[in-house]
C-alpha cells in the first residue's frame, strides 16, 4: 500500500503542470499621462489578451510625466517606462545612469497642444511673450515643443510645469497661468464646445516632425537578466497597436475606458496619432535630440557612437 501510495504521488507531480498552465512573467510599466492613445498600448493589449498570448501580465502604473517615469525605472520599481524624453534619456546615459531605450515611443510631437480659454486676448503664440505657458515636466516632450514653439515664434514666455492634461486645465481656466497645455483626448471636447482656443501644437514644430522625440526606456540589469521577456512584451506590443489601427472595436473600448465619445476618439486617433509616428522600431533625428540635450544643460557633449549603440538597443543603425 505504501509503494502504490508513492506511485500515485509521483504520478501526481509529474502530470500536475500539463493540466495548469505555467505562471505569467510580469512587467511593471510606469507610464506618463493615463488615457492617452499612445499610453494606452499596454492597458488595452492585456484587455484585448495579446500579452497574455506571449505569457505575460502587466502591473501598469502611471506618472505625471517623463522626469517621474525615468525615476520609476532607474530605482528599479518599474521594468519599462513609456514616453520618456529622448532628450532626457540621452542626458541620463550620459551622467552614468544605466538605462537603454528599449523602443520608439513616439515620432515626432503630433499630440500636444497648447490652448488659452476662450475670453483670453491671446490670439496665437506670438502673443505670449511674457506669459506663463505650461508643460508637463522638464524634459518630456511637452517641454521639448514647448520651447522649439516658442523660439518660432519669437519670445520669451514664463515656462511652467504644471503636470498633467487635468490639472493644467484647472490652473489655466482659472487664471492661475496663461497657456495651458493638454494633450487629446483631454481637451478636445471642450475645445469643440468653444470653450478653448488651440493657439498651438507639436506638429507646428518641422525639426521634431522627422525625430524620435519620445522612448520606451528600460534599465541595463532588467535588459540583461530579462530579455527574453521583454522581447515577448514588445511583440504584443507591436501586435496590440496593430490592432488599434486596424480594428473598430479599439475606437469602442477606448472611449468606454477614458469616457469619451468614439467620434472624438475616432479624430484624434486619425488627426493627432499617425500609426507610423508609433512605431517601435523607428529611430531617427538622434543628431537633433543630443543638441537639444546640450541646449537644455542635460549632457555637456555628443555621445559617440559606441555609446548610442549602447543607449539605443533596439536599433542597428550604430552598428
Amino acid at each position: 500500500m505504501t509503494v502504490l501510495r508513492m506511485l500515485l504521488c509521483l504520478l501526481a507531480l509529474t502530470f500536475a503542470p500539463i493540466g495548469a498552465a505555467a505562471a505569467d512573467d510580469l512587467i511593471r510599466i510606469a507610464s506618463g499621462q493615463k488615457g492617452n492613445w499612445e499610453n494606452i498600448v499596454p492597458e488595452l493589449g492585456q484587455q484585448k489578451g495579446f500579452f497574455k498570448k506571449h505569457g505575460l501580465t502587466l502591473d501598469i502604473t502611471y506618472t505625471q510625466g517623463s522626469a517621474e517615469t525615468m525615476q520609476v525605472v532607474l530605482a528599479g520599481s518599474a521594468d519599462v517606462g513609456l514616453g520618456v524624453g529622448t532628450a532626457n534619456a540621452l542626458g541620463a546615459f550620459a551622467r552614468g545612469a544605466p538605462v537603454r531605450a528599449l523602443a520608439n515611443h513616439t515620432t515626432g510631437a503630433p499630440g500636444a497642444f497648447w490652448y488659452v480659454p476662450a475670453n483670453s486676448p491671446i490670439k496665437s503664440m506670438k502673443d505670449a511673450d511674457g506669459k506663463t505657458i505650461g508643460f508637463s515636466t522638464t524634459g518630456s516632450s511637452s517641454y521639448t515643443a514647448l520651447q522649439h514653439l516658442a523660439k518660432l515664434s519669437g519670445i520669451t514666455p514664463k515656462l511652467v510645469a504644471t503636470g498633467n492634461p487635468a490639472s493644467t486645465f484647472t490652473q489655466t481656466m482659472s487664471g492661475q497661468i496663461d497657456v495651458g497645455w493638454s494633450s487629446p483626448p483631454f481637451g478636445l471636447e471642450a475645445a469643440s464646445e468653444g470653450k478653448i482656443r488651440i493657439i498651438g501644437r507639436g506638429s507646428d514644430v518641422p525639426a521634431l516632425r522627422n525625430q524620435t522625440v519620445r522612448v520606451q526606456l528600460t534599465n541595463a540589469t532588467a535588459y540583461e537578466k530579462r530579455k527574453d521577456v521583454l522581447d515577448r512584451y514588445l511583440a504584443a506590443y507591436t501586435e496590440t497597436l496593430n490592432w488599434m489601427y486596424s480594428d473598430p472595436e479599439a475606437i469602442k473600448l477606448y472611449s468606454q475606458i477614458v469616457k469619451i465619445p468614439e467620434a472624438v476618439t475616432q479624430r484624434m486617433r486619425d488627426e493627432f496619432y499617425p500609426k507610423q509616428e508609433l512605431a517601435i522600431d523607428r529611430l531617427e533625428g538622434v543628431d537633433d535630440a543630443m543638441q537639444e540635450a546640450i541646449a537644455f544643460k542635460y549632457m555637456t557633449a555628443p555621445l559617440a557612437k559606441s555609446q548610442l549603440k549602447q543607449l539605443f538597443v533596439y536599433s542597428k543603425a550604430f552598428d
